[in-house]
Formats: structure tokens, sequence, C-alpha cells
């Protein structure tokens, strides 16, 4: 670690600490502080692809826990050089993992390359564009992982914290997200009316979000993917300490836990994809009372969205099946009649390639909502 992030590793953790003294032994300060507000900043090496575009700052900043308290979040601020817009679009990066070196913003292992491009071509329209770790993420306690309403919260906010960064900033901002962070983008349009204060959300673009546990989550035991619905469970005990992940994870699984915190998302995979239904789960299945749960804290659409919608999903997706997104999601949105959804169909895509393939797409997309 070079001598500069040591500097600014000390300063952030000093801030924290004097941050939660604050926030949580009480006075008249606990209540100052806003979601949204910037503790500490310093300047950030962007990855090569977006270092000729972009400067980029690595902030920490105030948002909303999920008992409602304030909890800190960390994220990058990338500021376009040339034909700056002064509006501001949020990236939701896909699933990085659980531990804090799984935070984007402080490790380029996880900026994965899917997300590099679709924030290149975001910077190339001259927006600003934020994007959180989310909560948990290279910040005191545990990630919610999947949970919609602490990943929307703190993309929202992160809004707020490059206003304050920067005064030219308009109120007007889209979102932009991929997998989990397609599905914290849903989220972001369900709550934004009553959580952006004077922010006005112009788009929301949703790539292969997570959708309808309770239809997926039954099939996901012996498949590769079987590492997220790991994750997934101990997202749920970020949420709802009573449960104990332990509690339907079989023995072979509770092996593996290590992993949570050693690994990100590559390591995580490996080490629970061979793994049975009956190795990976207690009686080779989630009861249902626990896929109730997930489902109440991961499903999008469960109220009206605010804002126009962009859904996006390839046909081979390997991590959210296709019919999915395209049947019961897709008809929920519908069902709200709200809001405009627009929805593209990317043939032959996986689950990256599909926003390799629409950057320019979902780019333009959120310019004609600016315009």
């Amino acid at each position: 670690m070079n001598s500069a992030l040591l500097k600014w590793v000390a300063a952030i953790n000093v801030t924290l600490v004097c941050a939660a003294i604050l926030l949580f032994v009480g006075g008249p300060a606990s209540a100052a502080i806003a979601p949204g507000t910037v503790i500490v900043s310093g300047n950030a090496t962007l990855p090569a692809e977006l270092s000729s575009l972009a400067t980029g700052k690595r902030i920490a900043y105030t948002t909303t826990a999920l008992g409602g308290g304030t909890a800190t979040a960390t994220g990058l601020v990338m500021t376009p050089k040339s034909n700056k817009k002064n509006k501001t679009v949020v990236w939701g990066h896909g699933t990085t993992g659980l531990a804090d070196k799984c935070a984007p913003s402080a490790s380029q292992a996880v900026f994965w390359p899917e997300a590099r491009a679709a924030i290149a071509a975001l910077l190339a329209k001259g927006w600003t564009v934020t994007a959180p770790d989310y909560p948990g993420l290279g910040t005191p306690g545990a990630h919610p992982y999947l949970v919609g309403l602490s990943e929307a919260r703190s993309m929202i906010d992160s809004v707020k914290a490059a206003r304050s960064l920067d005064s030219k900033l308009t109120t007007q901002y889209a979102v932009d997200g991929h997998s989990q962070g397609g599905q914290g983008a849903l989220f972001t349009g369900q709550i934004a009316a009553a959580y952006d204060g004077p922010l006005v959300l112009k788009g929301v673009s949703s790539i292969a979000p997570v959708s309808n546990v309770q239809i997926f989550a039954p099939l996901v035991p012996g498949t590769p993917g079987q590492g997220y619905l790991v994750m997934s469970l101990y997202g749920l005990n970020a949420v709802n300490p009573a449960f104990d992940p332990n509690s339907v994870l079989a023995a072979p699984a509770r092996q593996q836990a290590p992993v949570l915190q050693s690994g990100c998302l590559l390591e995580i995979l490996s080490a629970y994809g061979s793994l049975t239904p009956e190795e990976l789960l207690v009686g080779g299945a989630l009861p249902q009372t626990v896929i109730d749960q997930l489902a109440a804290n991961v499903d999008p659409a469960q109220s009206a969205p605010t804002a126009p919608i962009l859904l996006i999903q390839g046909t081979d997706d390997e991590a959210v099946p296709y019919g999915l997104t395209a049947g019961p999601l897709l008809d929920e949105l519908n069902a709200y009649h709200t809001q405009p959804v627009e929805f593209v169909t990317v043939d032959g895509a996986n689950h990256d390639q599909t926003v390799f393939a629409t950057t320019g797409q979902v780019a333009n997309w959120i310019a004609a909502r600016f315009a």
C-alpha cells in the first residue's frame, strides 16, 4: 500500500471514529448530520479506461441505515475532464462480495470491466458519475447484500454528496445499474420521490436486475451460482440479526464460510459452486419462511416507479434468467401504469456481455431523459 493511500486510510479511520462518537453517543450533533454529507474525500486513481476521461475522488459520506439511523458509505465521484454538463448519473455496480476488500472504490480488482465500460460511456456524455460501494463494503458493519432499500439510499445519497463537492451540479440525476446494481436502481426509482429531497430523478436504467426471489431462489441450489444465494442469506442476516444463515446452510456449506471474508465474488462462487443441493442447504432447499423474508427485502417493483425505466436483459444470461426479467418483472413494473417502461432484449448475450453491448444505448437513453 503506497504512502498516499495509507494517509487516506488513516484519515478516514480517524474521521469515522469521530463521526461514530457524534452519531451514537448522542447530543445535538447526531441530528445535524444529514444523509449525503461528505465526511472525508481524497484524490482517487481511476482505472486506465477512465483516467483519461475524468478526475476521481474517493469519498466517505453519510446515508440512512437499515434501522433509520445514520450509517457511513464510501464510493467514487468522477468528474469529466471535458464537455461537463453538470448533471449526475449514479452507477450501481454488480456483485463484488461481502468483505471490506470487495469495495470497488478501494480495489480495482473488483472494479469490473463491464462497469468501466458503462461508466466511460456516461463520462463521455459530460456527466459526473458517482459509484457508491453500498453500505458495509469498506465501512463498519455487515454488507446488507441485495437489500434493495439500503442500496437505493446509498445511491441517492451519493448524488447529494457529489453536489456538496461541486456546487455547479444541478438537481437532475439518473441511475444506471447492473445485476445487484440494477436491482438497486429499481429500488431507487421506487423511493426517490419520498427520499431524495430537492433532487429530480429523470430516469432509471436497470440491466439484468435480481428480482422475484420466490421464483428465483428455489432454482439456485445445485447450480454454479450458489455463492450468490449464500451471500443473500448473510445479507438477510444484516437486516434481520435474528435470522442465522447457519440455521439453513448444511455442514459442507458452513465449512466454506471463511471465504466470505477472505475472498470476493469469484472466490465465493468457486467455493460453493460444486456443492450438491443437500451439501448447500439443510434438506436441499430453502424453507418458505426464509424465501418470504428474502423476497420482502430483495424484490423490486413492490411500489410504483417514480421515473421512466429502461429495462435490459440478455437472452443467455447465466446469472439472472431472461424469463424472470422479460416475464414477471416486466409485468409487475408495467402494472403500475405510472411511468413508461422500455424493455430491451440483447440476443445471445450473457450477464456481463449485456452491459458491454448496450453502453451507448443506455447513455443515449439517459441523454433523452435529461433533454
